[in-house]
């Protein structure tokens, strides 16, 4: 574990960590141990009703006066069967309103693709978490997912889309199953890269997955909307080839994608070694390009791994279409981000412009992808706080088909 729990890192540092954080999106773990024994669950244990909570413990130090839990839950997994899921809820000050608490589900970014690798195991759990204090002051509970396999015993299903949003879904479920919480039945979700791939999955799924809530908004910052785009972008680059193999070596596992058919043998121990590490500072950052340089020698047996299959149809199997039209949006994107192109990000908002929906896109200048959710968080929050308040949702599809045209 790279001075994952030894480090004294500042909040610039921990953004710059989060930088490969979101930027290495790819990883999923093959079987393994979970960090605690508070995260382990019996199969007796994980039968019960999704979001239902199997354990909960006190936390300290969470921002603003609040009172926050790391949380073992109850999920579905890949195939609906019952799998446990850890992460953390955070609880605001003071009374509940009558009609409940407003729930926003935080989807966080890469932090690894192992059990170690939890956010909720973090030094700096609450300051991953984007726009954390102003939703605690706004009465907003915040619930936090690891998704499964991170925290709890692997494989974790990275990028595979239902399976994070319904993790997702199901920590509202705990935030409302927390003794004195006060949780309402509506909720915002709002992620960051890998975590915005799973708040547009949160999106299309919340209505039919759990029809008991009321999802009022979504929003995304720099979110994985094109994963064939991606694995063809990422890999031109060495941080890109640190995604690639992750990515691989997560798939491989999670579906059982032959790795041996693209991977040269003298690489897979560069790819193990990257498969074990966590990121959660520049020294996470640091330590994984050493990590990867042997791959720049010897890594893949084909030109592009976008174009061959399983993993293409793996890739589209994974990418989100338009939410419905009746789910508004707000996008964020730095206009230099080099792992989720500006393109990438408009072209989405183009489709669900098309479909009818409402979008509000923030564009950042020169900002990049590690620092886009910190910097677009206060918009992200007063966006989601004005759905829940019930103000109708604002639109740019105007302008954008405006801009198309041209």
């Amino acid at each position: 574990m790279i001075l994952r729990r030894i480090k004294g890192a500042s909040g610039a540092i921990h953004f710059a960590g989060v930088l490969l954080c979101a930027a290495i999106f790819g990883f999923s773990a093959g079987a393994a141990n979970a960090q605690t024994p508070f995260y382990q669950a019996s199969e007796s244990q994980v039968r019960g009703e999704p979001g239902t909570i199997i354990r909960s413990e006190p936390m300290m130090f969470a921002p603003a006066g609040a009172q926050a839990y790391r949380v073992l839950y109850r999920s579905s997994g890949m195939h609906d069967e019952p799998i446990a899921v850890s992460g953390v809820i955070v609880i605001p000050p003071g009374p509940a309103p009558a009609a409940g608490r407003p729930i926003v589900a935080w989807a966080h970014p890469t932090t690894g693709v192992v059990p170690h690798c939890a956010p909720s195991l973090a030094i700096f759990v609450f300051q991953q978490m984007a726009g954390l204090r102003q939703l605690i002051e706004q009465g907003a509970i915040v619930a936090a997912t690891d998704y499964p396999g991170l925290g709890t015993a692997g494989p974790h299903p990275y990028l595979v889309g239902d399976s994070e949003a319904r993790a997702v879904i199901d920590s509202v479920r705990a935030a409302r199953n927390i003794a004195g919480a006060g949780g309402g039945s509506e909720f915002a979700v709002w992620g960051h890269s890998q975590g915005g791939q799973a708040s547009l999955y949160t999106g299309l799924i919340a209505k039919t997955y759990a029809p008991e809530l009321h999802l009022v908004g979504v929003a995304a910052a720099a979110p994985a909307t094109s994963l064939v785009t991606l694995m063809g972008d990422d890999f031109k680059t060495s941080g890109g080839k640190n995604l690639t193999a992750m990515t691989l070596w997560s798939w491989s596992r999670v579906f059982g994608a032959p790795i041996d058919k693209v991977v040269v043998p003298e690489a897979m121990p560069s790819v193990d070694r990257l498969a074990d590490e966590c990121i959660e500072s520049i020294f996470d950052i640091m330590a994984r390009r050493q990590t990867e340089k042997p791959l720049e020698q010897r890594f893949l047996s084909v030109p592009n791994i976008a174009t061959v299959e399983p993993w293409r149809t793996i890739a589209a199997h994974n990418t989100p279409g338009a939410l419905p039209p009746g789910v508004p949006l707000f996008l964020a994107q730095g206009t230099t981000d080099n792992i989720v192109r500006p393109d990438v990000t408009r072209a989405y908002m183009q489709r669900q412009c098309k479909a009818g929906g409402k979008v509000s896109i923030m564009w950042v200048p020169n900002v990049g992808h590690g620092f886009i959710a910190r910097d677009s968080a206060d918009s992200a929050v007063a966006w989601m706080m004005d759905r829940f308040n019930g103000q109708p949702a604002p639109s740019d599809c105007g302008s954008v088909t405006q801009a198309s045209a041209q």
